[in-house]
């Protein structure tokens, strides 16, 4: 674990490294953002989930923008963020005056801690005289997750969950994709950002893997270990990046130069001359 943790802060300091190495360049910007979102887990056999609201989220990030404005820019983000699921590990049940079974859920919900790591492509559009810029991004993602806890929302009972390498996976990748928009002004600008983190990779080895699950402490509510568990997450951020070009944004807005062919002479006397000298060459 303590291994673990160096690697992530070796990696946390090489990119802060690279993105204040890139200052001498114009196409380049570091970034922050921070902001809240959502969780749940697509679990199967399927169960019944509930997304989870209010998981915190806030990284870094490095952009490297193209000129033609319709490629956008490439980069990455270092973040952290919490990720998790609640499902109804039991229900009471109850029917109502038409005969219908009603059933009320008691969830588990369990919380982990995650840092993730997207490799973004941004194609963008600007606006409003080049002081607004609109975006679309897609990513693939791979994450860490250590840490977290749980909890039985029926009883109260929780705690720290126990990580144990034959059950739960720490790493993951996925895919994730969203928009925004920001505001430049100078060498800065603050936006807003949406982002879906579609998991590929499961949180949880399958049954196939895992059968100790009678064995297990309360961190772990399952029979039977679900054969597939990756996990979503919904984001809203505000972003602040800055700019490493001295002429701010205006240098972003390439215009090739067009060619003025009212300008062009042309020299009858000379063409004449030419064509004379072609005569009595002959």
């Amino acid at each position: 674990m303590m291994k673990m943790k160096n690697h992530i802060l070796k990696t946390l300091l090489l990119v802060l490294a690279l993105g204040f190495a890139l200052q001498a360049s114009a196409q380049h910007t570091f970034g922050l953002s921070g902001g809240a979102g959502a969780f749940t887990a697509r679990l199967y056999p399927e169960q019944r989930m509930r997304m989870n609201i209010g998981s915190p989220n806030f990284g870094v990030s490095w952009r490297y923008y193209s000129l033609p404005r319709f490629v956008g820019a490439v980069g990455a983000d270092l973040e952290y963020m919490q990720r998790g699921y609640s499902f109804g590990y039991a229900y009471s049940s109850s029917m109502d005056e038409n005969g219908m079974e009603q059933r009320e859920y008691y969830y588990y919900t369990r919380r982990l801690n995650t840092i993730m790591l997207p490799l973004v492509w941004q194609p963008h559009v600007y606006l409003a005289k080049n002081h607004i810029r609109l975006y679309l991004e897609a990513a693939f993602t791979l994450s860490y997750n250590f840490g977290g806890d749980y909890e039985y929302e029926d009883t109260g009972n929780g705690g720290d969950y126990e990580w144990k390498s034959v059950r739960d996976n720490r790493f993951n990748y996925g895919l994730a994709g969203g928009g925004g928009f920001a505001l430049l002004f100078g060498r800065y600008e603050f936006g807003l950002r949406a982002r879906y983190y579609f998991g590929y990779g499961d949180i949880l080895r399958n049954r196939n893997k895992y059968y100790d699950n009678a064995t297990d402490g309360a961190e772990n509510p399952f029979k039977l270990t679900p054969l597939r568990s990756p996990l979503d997450n919904i984001n809203l951020s505000l972003t602040l990046a800055y700019r490493f070009n001295k002429d701010g944004f205006d240098e972003w807005f390439f215009k090739p130069k067009k060619r003025d062919r009212s300008k062009r002479e042309f020299n009858f006397s000379h063409a004449g001359d030419t064509k004379a000298s072609g005569s009595t060459r002959r």
